[in-house]
């Protein structure tokens, strides 16, 4: 099972190792921000400001001792804690964020960085049907943390850098429980970037890349994951994944393939399996009950991407669902849910349901996504033949949150050659 402690202790192998002594500056940066909370759903809660104080612990990159950092440039790697007030602290409350990034040069401009990270949050307020029924946004305690900031250094020292920022800041629970809607918020932010010294090990010396190769990769991985249908039918439940993908690595940083994907939704089996209303003889969808099995499944082709950082990977994928017939069902339950009228009570009832001819569903229904960590046994700073992982991952439909999954996954790689 996927669960709080799963995802913490793999973050806290990312905080522990993935430094290493890569670098020899460290700075400590101490960050206000303000912005506005978007709006999830209809009849969201007044809010005020969102404000946010977060404090980054920075390693720079100035000397590269990593393959990967010296071919991705990436100035700056990290942990980020941070405190977020949503401006309604009785039904909104507040938000607690633990977050690993990136930081790199933008526009070849050494006085603009790009911020790219990813984490858990745990939440004070989460929606309830009775006491907070119209904070949708989400349902559970923990969620998912992403963050994409530009900042400019505005003032700097050799101590010292004040710097501003703008950005975006998401929060969602991956679909493990409706609502989730998910928060967005759009914010600005003043920070001060305190650096400190730090002598690299005697054994740290800068790499020299003086060749670029490029190798080929197969790669096989099992995946299990939890979601749930609809607010109706909450219950979490099971989807099994096995994929494989075949690509290019480039220069040992840069990997890029083709893939497939099998999947089995065990919410889309119950509810065919138990004669749920839309699949009831007479009904649109009644034909599904001819091979409940069959019909659970998703099938689909991908183009997979990832960055290499030695013992982690940042992997994401885009892809194309051939086959997946009960996904109609998820559509005409939850599409037309928000609408009203609807009434849902124990003697039975009417809630809308989504419309199928929707162009929005044939493109939903055909575009999926894949976003997450991977952590490699093997650092791949040594290049193994044959390695081991296990990585966290959202899965989407087009870009609404479909399943939270944990996966495993084998890679052999084969001899590199120079490009």
């Amino acid at each position: 099972m996927i669960n709080r402690l799963t995802f913490l202790l793999f973050l806290s192998v990312l905080i522990s190792t993935g430094q290493g002594n890569d670098s020899n500056l460290f700075s400590i940066t101490p960050e206000i921000l303000i912005g506005i909370t978007g709006e999830p759903n209809t009849n969201f809660p007044d809010r005020g400001l969102q404000k946010q104080v977060f404090m980054s612990l920075g390693w720079h990159h100035t000397k590269y001792t990593k393959e990967w950092a010296s071919y991705l440039k990436v100035q700056k790697t990290g942990i980020n804690i941070g405190y977020a007030n949503l401006g309604n602290k009785a039904q909104l409350g507040d938000i607690f964020t633990l977050q690993p990034f990136l930081e790199f040069n933008a526009f070849k401009c050494k006085d603009i960085n790009l911020y790219l990270g990813t984490g858990i949050s745990y939440l004070t307020k989460k929606h309830h049907p009775i006491t907070n029924e119209f904070n949708k946004a989400v349902s559970t305690d923990f969620t998912w943390s992403f963050r994409l900031f530009m900042y400019y250094n505005m003032i700097k020292s050799k101590q010292v850098n004040w710097r501003i920022g703008l950005g975006y800041a998401h929060n969602s629970n991956g679909h493990t429980k409706l609502p989730n809607q998910g928060y967005n918020a759009f914010l600005f932010s003043v920070g001060a970037e305190i650096k400190t010294s730090k002598n690299l090990s005697k054994n740290a010396t800068p790499i020299k890349i003086s060749e670029r190769t490029i190798s080929d990769y197969f790669s096989i991985r099992y995946g299990y994951g939890l979601n749930v249908l609809s607010e109706v039918f909450d219950d979490k439940e099971s989807v099994y994944t096995i994929s494989g993908d075949y690509g290019k690595v480039y220069n040992n940083v840069l990997k890029l393939g083709l893939g497939a994907y099998f999947r089995f939704y065990e919410a889309y089996y119950n509810y065919i399996t138990n004669n749920e209303s839309l699949v009831q003889d007479g009904r649109e969808f009644s034909g599904l009950k001819s091979n409940a099995f069959t019909n659970a499944l998703n099938v689909g082709i991908t183009a997979n991407s990832e960055l290499l950082l030695n013992h982690f990977g940042i992997d994401l994928q885009v892809g194309i669902n051939i086959y997946k017939p009960a996904y109609k069902i998820d559509w005409r339950i939850n599409q037309g849910w928000g609408d009203v009228p609807r009434v849902i009570t124990e003697s039975g009832g009417y809630y809308k349901l989504g419309n199928l001819d929707e162009s929005y569903y044939k493109v939903k229904r055909t575009i999926s996504a894949r976003l997450g960590l991977k952590y490699y046994l093997i650092g791949t700073a040594k290049r193994p033949v044959n390695n081991l992982y296990t990585g966290v991952f959202i899965n989407s439909n087009l870009g609404q949150a479909d399943f939270t999954e944990l996966a495993v996954g084998y890679v052999k790689t084969f001899k590199s050659r120079s490009r």
